[in-house]
């Protein structure tokens, strides 16, 4: 870690685009916010964007802007990320989840500076320094095709790696004491010694969730402590080791593992001669998206289009086609 903040300190004096490499709840936006908060760019705009959260359509607008008319339901002009970041940093987490076509204009924004925001022709210019974020290998990625090699070198001018929590067990009393501060003060609480068996059970646990998982747990401890101490059983059983391996049910997943055990648990249900797989699995799994949108959106369709980033009549033939345009997942034709 000290040489992780060696390089931190010694990049944020630069233009250099940064990529931060590391597991979830390692620490990237700590890291991406220290490179902003060292750099000459301090008091201008921070701002971040999670690329795994949004569709390609809603990212793109959200990165790069939108003109009146561009697409349904985009009423009015709008200020793109990389343009509120202008003379800032904008942190663009989760970059690996991005699709082919929006790397090519992430390229084009790095390389370039300029960019045209959706449905419109003129072109924007912007002073905008990069950090980027992957709890994947993006060279790996690369390599097997699913990320730009030319955008992971524009992007890999500085690498910075993040270890998990697991390889630097040493960090865990500092952090912890670090948090114990923290929560203490929020919370108006006293929380200020810790017993010696909690500090055993906190460095023996493998933390999945990295720093992220310690910080809540700390937290957790705080608010229900009765006294001064974090004794061990103000713990998780999962960190005290009292209940195993968590079950399969409750085992932590990420997203593209979910995909995985998703897939397999639909092609274990259908035999060797099933031609049916496509709607078996990939239907079924759409129809859950619609109707969980749909949901969010009280029904009303164009909302929900915009939301899938599909055509509004496409969204209508699939509600009719899966039954969703009654019952408790119907579906509105109302504008909104």
């Amino acid at each position: 870690m000290r040489a992780v903040y060696g390089i931190t300190r010694q990049v944020s004096t630069s233009r250099a685009s940064v990529l931060l490499l590391g597991e979830t709840g390692s620490g990237k936006e700590l890291i991406a916010r220290a490179i902003h908060e060292l750099s000459d760019r301090k008091r201008r705009p921070f701002v971040r964007v999670n690329c795994g959260a949004l569709s390609e359509n809603l990212l793109e607008s959200e990165l790069f802007g939108h003109v009146r008319g561009s697409f349904t339901g985009a009423i009015d002009n709008r200020t793109g990320r990389f343009e509120a970041a202008h003379t800032g940093t904008i942190f663009l987490d989760e970059i690996n989840s991005t699709t082919p076509l929006l790397q090519v204009k992430l390229l084009r924004v790095l390389q370039e500076q300029e960019f045209e925001r959706v449905g419109d022709t003129q072109t924007v210019r912007v002073d905008t320094r990069v950090v980027a974020a992957s709890n994947r290998d993006l060279q790996e990625e690369a390599a097997e095709g699913r990320f730009r090699e030319d955008l992971y070198y524009r992007l890999n001018v500085v690498p910075i790696y993040l270890p998990p929590l697991r390889e630097r067990r040493e960090d865990i009393p500092s952090l912890v004491t670090h948090f114990l501060n923290v929560y203490n003060e929020e919370n108006d609480r006293y929380v200020v010694h810790i017993d010696p068996r909690a500090m055993e059970a906190l460095q023996e646990y493998h933390w999945p969730g990295n720093v992220r998982e310690l910080q809540n747990y700390v937290e957790r401890a705080v608010v229900m402590a009765t006294g001064d101490e974090l004794t061990h059983e103000l713990l998780p059983a999962v960190v005290r080791g009292d209940n195993g391996t968590p079950t399969r049910a409750f085992r932590k997943y990420d997203f593209d593992s979910l995909a995985v055990q998703l897939v397999h648990e639909g092609l274990s249900t259908a035999d060797d001669e099933s031609t049916d797989l496509h709607s078996r699995v990939v239907d079924r799994v759409e129809k859950e998206v619609i109707a969980q949108v749909l949901s969010q959106c009280d029904g009303i369709q164009i909302k929900a289009a915009q939301r899938l980033g599909i055509n509004r009549n496409t969204l209508h033939k699939k509600i009719k086609d899966y039954g969703l345009d009654s019952g408790e997942n119907g579906a509105s034709d109302k504008a909104g």
